[in-house]
């Protein structure tokens, strides 16, 4: 069976699939803007694709999640389980105080990253319309939740996003919450849209900027990474080990220079060993293909 996987964001949809019998992922993400939606079908076909199921995450809102579902009703005969986020799934539990609240996208995130924190934390950095940067890691053994303790509907549900947090005895991971601000292009237009003289900026970044449009880039790429350190300094602190750090998104590479620097800096002046930023292209799409195959991680 493949099953399409969709991440449909703000400003574009993300699509990928899973052959549940053989696990083959897709080798690179299809993207569509939001008004490309209708060239999937033809998309899908060039990829000699034809899913028997979809499973997904919307936050672009009601219009975009009914055009997608009708293009693949009307070819596929199947529509989009869209999925929302819940106190478990797939070896990871939500931290959140109403889990339900916690966006979709970045609760797919995290399990599409659980796999990665083998006894350390980490940090999951993503530069869209909005950042974000969630916490992730291992539950302790001696606190960790076993499978005999969760009420029995919960470890009996599958692909819905409620799976069990893993087999017992296995330590699942926690999603311990992380921070939502606006992307560096919402901080780029608030300032041109806020302001009578200020402009859209493009410009180098610079520790000490000398003129306006390299002072825009420079004090956005310093709030987006500046916030980001924030966080991997708060891991540290509440885990005593410095989280490992992974980046994703459209506008990262706006800001990726700063935030590279400033990490890295913070390790050489703590005595670290300097860890780099690793990029992910698509954690959504590997979330939703760790729901559809039943994957526990973080053991």
């Amino acid at each position: 069976m493949t099953i399409l996987l969709v991440d449909a964001g703000n400003t574009r949809v993300k699509l990928g699939w899973l052959d549940r019998r053989s696990g083959r992922r897709e080798e690179r993400a299809l993207v569509l803007a939001h008004e490309h939606i209708g060239e999937l079908a033809a998309q899908l076909e060039r990829l000699d694709l034809a899913p028997q199921a979809a499973i997904g995450v919307n936050v672009a809102g009601t219009a975009a999640g009914q055009a997608l579902n009708r293009i693949l009703e009307q070819r596929y005969a199947i529509s989009v389980q869209w999925i929302a986020s819940h106190p478990h799934a797939a070896g990871v539990l939500n931290g959140y105080d109403i889990p339900a609240q916690l966006g979709p996208d970045r609760w797919m995130s995290m399990l599409g990253v659980a796999h990665r924190a083998q006894r350390a934390p980490l940090l999951l950095a993503s530069f869209g319309t909005a950042t974000t940067i969630d916490t992730l890691a291992p539950e302790p053994a001696d606190t960790a939740v076993a499978m005999d303790s969760l009420p029995r509907e919960h470890a009996e549900r599958g692909m819905a996003g409620h799976g069990a947090p893993g087999p017992r005895g296995r330590p699942p991971c926690r999603f311990h919450g992380g921070l939502i601000f606006p992307g560096p292009a919402l901080m780029r237009s608030s300032l041109a849209n806020g302001t009578a003289n200020l402009p859209e900026a493009q410009a180098p970044i610079a520790a000490f900027p000398t003129y306006t449009h390299q002072a825009i880039s420079s004090g956005i790429a310093a709030a987006q990474a500046g916030a980001l350190l924030r966080q991997w300094r708060e891991g540290l602190q509440r885990f005593g080990r410095p989280p490992q750090v992974f980046s994703t998104g459209g506008a990262w590479p706006l800001v990726e220079e700063e935030a590279r620097r400033v990490l890295a800096r913070a390790q050489q002046d703590l005595g670290l060993p300097i860890q780099d930023i690793e990029w992910l292209p698509a954690p959504v799409l590997d979330g939703l293909a760790a729901l559809a195959s039943g994957g526990d991680f973080c053991s």
